[in-house]
């Protein structure tokens, strides 16, 4: 079977970085006053906010106060040349960090990494979600009980409820996807993104939980056993030798919607 590697760097030819890594959420770039038109996929309009936070560029992921919070949006042109009425603007709040530095394979649907600082979760999340206050919520434990990953009929869940989390799976809906450990992390886009999380160890998948906040199995949560599943198969017949440990798995469109059409220049190397 042929394999095909990605590797994939925001390096300009010099060798210098093209993007400085940063933690998703900073201000650590010169704020630059300006005001930025935001597009909203998920209303499909696009508004002006006032920031004063950030050096934004055409393309950055941010989040906004007011009746969007909590929305992504994509920067589309920035206007340093103003005067305006700081009241009758909302401002843009936080800025999601898209620069991405290691080697991909191809994995089906999705791209897949080793590289634990390649895509780390917390990092991804804010390509799909605002910051939250982890201090709203509470986690639970099932103290270990589980069920097998390739046996879901284990997982009691509703028929009906598989049969939505399994299309989310065709549909590749889990755009992201980790396993650092016997930690599992991922993220399902439905009506909004959803975070799940589990814990993976000798076949045995525990303390399943998913944002949607069901008090029950959920599809989302069926999605990701899908998908993780379909992965891990993967690791052990094409690069089982390459796996210590950690993985993370990005959703095809989600590689090219997010960090490609983010970073103009850099090097894309395909091996066959």
């Amino acid at each position: 079977m042929k394999k095909f590697p990605i590797g994939f760097n925001t390096k300009i030819k010099d060798g210098s970085a093209l993007d400085a890594a940063a933690p998703v959420y900073t201000d650590k770039n010169v704020p630059r006053k300006s005001v930025v038109r935001v597009y909203f996929p998920s209303r499909g309009m696009t508004l002006a906010y006032y920031n004063d936070k950030f050096d934004l560029k055409p393309g950055d992921l941010v989040y906004v106060d007011g009746k969007l919070e909590g929305k992504r949006g994509r920067v589309v042109d920035v206007n340093y040349s103003f005067k305006i009425k700081l009241s009758d603007y909302k401002r843009v709040i936080a800025v999601a960090d898209t620069s991405v530095s290691g080697r991909f394979r191809i994995a089906g649907s999705h791209v897949i990494t080793f590289d634990e600082g390649a895509v780390p979760f917390e990092k991804a999340l804010a390509w799909f979600k605002a910051p939250e206050d982890d201090e709203d919520y509470a986690v639970g434990s099932d103290d270990g009980e589980g069920f097998p990953l390739d046996d879901l009929s284990q997982m009691n869940i509703a028929p009906e409820i598989a049969d939505r989390g399994h299309n989310y799976y065709l549909e590749n809906k889990v755009s992201y996807l980790s396993l650092d450990g016997t930690r599992g992390s991922a993220v399902v886009e439905g009506t909004e993104p959803y975070e799940v999380a589990f814990d993976y160890y000798d076949g045995q998948i525990s303390n399943l939980t998913c944002s949607c906040f069901c008090s029950y199995n959920c599809k989302h949560e069926f999605a990701v056993m899908l998908q993780l599943r379909e992965t891990l198969d993967f690791i052990t017949k094409n690069c089982g030798d390459e796996y210590c440990g950690y993985f993370a798995a990005i959703s095809k469109e989600t590689f090219m919607n997010i960090v490609m059409s983010r970073n103009e220049n850099g090097i894309l190397n395909l091996e066959v």
